[in-house]
Formats: C-alpha cells, structure tokens, sequence
C-alpha cells in the first residue's frame, strides 16, 4: 500500500513539473540594451554637457571677478585699508561658496531626475516581463545577471532575453 501512495506522488508530482512553463532573462541585457534606457542615458548626458558647459562659463566668470578683487584688495592693503581689503575678500570667499552650493544642488538635481527616470524604465521593464508571462502562460520567468547569478544554468530554448527585448524594442517604438 506505502509503495501505491508513493508511485502516486511521484507521479503526481511529475505531472505538475510537465505543466510549468519556466523562462528565464538576463537583466542586464534587457535594460542595457533597452531603446528607451539608451534614449534616458542620451537625455541625460546632454543636459550633463549642458550643465557642464554652464558651470565652467561661471566658473570663469568667477575666477575673473576674484582676480579683480584680489587686485583691488591688495590696492587697499597698501594704502592702509585693510579691513575693507579684507571685507572685499570675505564677500568674495561667500559668493564662492554660494556659487559652489549652487552648482552642488543643480549636480544633485540631475543625478536624482536621471534615476527616477531610469527607476521608471526599469518598473516599465518588470511590468512587461509580468504581462509577457502572464499571456504565454509562463508559470515562473527568471532574472539573472552577472552581479546575481539566481540561474546558474537554463536550456537556452528557455532563454527569454532576446525575445522579450526585441518586444520591448518594438513597443517603445510604436510609443514614440
């Protein structure tokens, strides 16, 4: 009777692995290879450049107006006038930082509006994997890369990647 409940749940449980439809996907290569991750690291690098481009002119504009003042402060310490000299410098060394926490806070403003638009590709990305396994009736799609290696090996005809890429690639297209 043992031999009839086990050769029954060895079936059984035969059966149900027959049933599973299990994918997998390498992460990195799907957001890596993304069009619109590329079109947001695009954006985003030319609003760098911009950002760049803008620092640098105040920057030298800066470095302009504190060559002046140096110039002026030391005209005030030879004629005795030091403490305007060093009222001069000290208004100087403040812009300096103003100008410094400035660029700091417009640095920092691209870095977080980059992520959150990387963030929502991202999100895009698992919600499509999701409604992709959802209607080919996927019971399990699997992630991996080489930071998380979560499958050490799948049979390439399970290998999603390319697939599910290119539905993406087409997707953001018709989006545009």
């Amino acid at each position: 009777m043992k031999n009839i409940i086990y050769v029954a749940l060895a079936l059984i449980t035969f059966t149900s692995c027959q049933q599973q439809k299990i994918g997998f996907v390498d992460n990195g290569t799907v957001i890596n290879d993304y069009q619109e991750k590329k079109d947001v690291e695009a954006k985003f690098q030319l609003k760098e450049e911009a950002f760049r481009k803008m620092a640098d002119s105040i920057g030298q504009a800066f470095q302009a107006e504190a060559q002046k003042g140096q110039a002026e402060a030391q005209k005030l310490a030879q004629r005795n006038k030091r403490k305007e000299a060093e009222a001069l410098m000290a208004g100087l060394q403040q812009k300096q930082q103003q100008l410094q926490q400035r660029m700091q806070g417009e640095q920092q403003k691209l870095t977080q509006d980059f992520q959150v638009e990387i963030d929502s590709v991202i999100a895009n990305v698992k919600d499509f994997v999701k409604d992709y396994g959802k209607t080919n009736k996927y019971t399990y799609i699997l992630g991996t890369s080489d930071a998380a290696a979560t499958v050490m090996y799948g049979a390439e005809a399970n290998d999603l990647t390319k697939t599910i890429l290119d539905a993406l690639n087409a997707g953001y297209k018709k989006a545009e």
